[in-house]
């Protein structure tokens, strides 16, 4: 098939363009799509369970979507539009469940209450306000608000033993929230979409260049295992590598590209081995971050299902890396700096100091000092009952700004030609969970005709009612 011209090419086998391929596979049955993964395994960098960050944000408990106004209020805009995007996930996945394209969902997606926990008098103030803000949105009907002990204890009882009197407390929760296994989830999805017609799934697969060749997009690709080189071409094209995008899309040459730099974070979790301790916590417990921390670092305590097992993480603890992705070089960043962003990229980096001091020293912590920022949230925790591990990188961008300065982001954005006939998604959290939402927007952009049709829109409207 990858001899003649593709309609679809998707580098990397994440989340992203296994979403993408699904949905437009069943919006145009005919295309033809080609997936092309570095890797030997599919959803193995940020899609994978013990790397993701994001298991199910849904504005439920993540504070960092809230951020508190200068009046006192909270504006929880940001979070009742991840409410929104989440609940459009859940809608398509449970589309494919019913139409056999994907598994049971209790194999990717179980029900784990979400909470969120402040103590102090200022922070108490806030969750309030945050719970009133939110509960005016139909999306948090039934978010439930209590600063009673006795009840925070039943919700999270880890969490209350042994914690001080001292102080005042609160707590929110949500009890359908979810946890959802994206690497699992992944798999699947390409899984189905390997099982069709006129698609081709190639692993092991690496991308070298990508240029314009007349009126499709030349993708030179080299068989890891053989180390056969070939060409590819392609109608559209779309870029789904991680912290490998960037990369790729410059190579591109598009004029969307420009301006644009990397700035990566690694991250690590405390795992606890003691299974007595993991059955006792069944909850995303989420705090407020510490002064300085990024975004993704707002430290939880977390109920997963890894692997068929359920599993309690803490952190993610930061950290200063030069890769862009787990497998690749320590080169990563300064290979990234060319003429176009050297500007962007300095001056972002002299603007967040503080930052990069920060996630140097927490790359820095030791286990002992680890173990004390989780007491915090778990008072009696023992040492002898958690393991760190490494978990995955996050790639943020820098984007210049009208004066040529850099300007560090830390959501998720889609760049896409002026044509619409490739797209990039750059970017981080809160990426998978919103992935349906921000891939039907794509679509919109890049085949802006079709999704017009009476054609496409009927079989939108079947696969997600609720993006009528």
């Amino acid at each position: 098939m990858t001899s003649d011209i593709l309609d679809v090419a998707l580098i990397g086998a994440g989340i992203m363009s296994a979403t993408l391929g699904t949905l437009l596979r069943k919006l145009e049955p005919s295309f033809r799509v080609a997936v092309f993964e570095r890797l030997d395994r599919v959803a193995a960098e940020a899609s994978d369970a013990w790397n993701n960050a994001g298991t199910g944000h849904s504005g439920y408990c993540e504070l960092n979507y809230t951020p508190a106004r200068d009046d006192g209020s909270v504006d929880c805009a940001k979070a009742i539009q991840v409410a929104s995007q989440f609940g459009l996930s859940l809608e398509l996945w449970r589309s494919l469940v019913a139409s056999g394209d994907l598994p049971a969902a209790t194999t990717f997606v179980r029900e784990v209450p979400h909470l969120s926990f402040v103590w102090g008098e200022d922070d108490v103030a806030y969750l309030e306000a945050r719970h009133a803000g939110l509960s005016r949105s139909s999306l948090f009907a039934g978010l439930e608000l209590t600063t009673d002990r006795a009840r925070i204890a039943e919700w999270m009882p880890l969490v209350m033993e042994g914690r001080s009197r001292a102080l005042p407390v609160a707590a929110t929760r949500m009890s359908r929230g979810t946890d959802v296994n994206f690497g699992a989830l992944t798999r699947a999805l390409v899984a189905s979409l390997a099982a069709q017609p006129e698609v081709e799934v190639h692993l092991s697969h690496e991308v070298r260049d990508i240029r314009r060749d007349d009126h499709v997009w030349a993708i030179d690709v080299c068989d890891l295992t053989t180390l056969e080189e070939r060409t590819i071409r392609a109608r559209f094209l779309f870029i789904g590598a991680g912290g490998y995008s960037l990369h790729l899309l410059e190579k591109s040459g598009i004029p969307e590209a420009e301006g644009y730099g990397a700035f990566p974070v690694s991250g690590q979790w405390l795992r606890c081995t003691r299974r007595a301790v993991v059955s006792r916590h069944h909850a995303k417990v989420y705090g407020k971050a510490e002064v300085g921390a990024p975004p993704m670092s707002v430290p939880h305590l977390d109920s997963r299902w890894i692997g068929g097992e359920r599993e309690l993480l803490f952190g993610p603890y930061a950290g200063f890396t030069t890769k862009f992705l787990k497998g690749g070089s320590w080169l990563d960043l300064v290979r990234s700096i060319g003429v176009g962003n050297v500007g962007p990229v300095v001056s972002a980096g002299m603007e967040n100091l503080d930052l990069t001091r920060y996630l140097v020293g927490q790359a820095m912590l030791s286990v002992d000092e680890r173990i004390a920022l989780l007491r915090k949230y778990y008072p009696e925790a023992s040492s002898d009952d958690w393991e760190v591990m490494v978990a995955g990188l996050r790639v943020q961008i820098i984007k210049a700004d009208k004066s040529g300065l850099g300007d560090l982001r830390f959501g998720t954005e889609v760049v896409t030609s002026s044509d619409g006939t490739i797209a990039a998604l750059l970017g981080a959290s809160p990426g998978a969970s919103t992935a349906v939402a921000i891939m039907v927007d794509l679509v919109s952009r890049c085949f802006p005709e079709s999704f017009a049709s009476a054609a496409w829109r009927g079989r939108l409207a079947r696969l997600l009612p609720g993006s009528a």
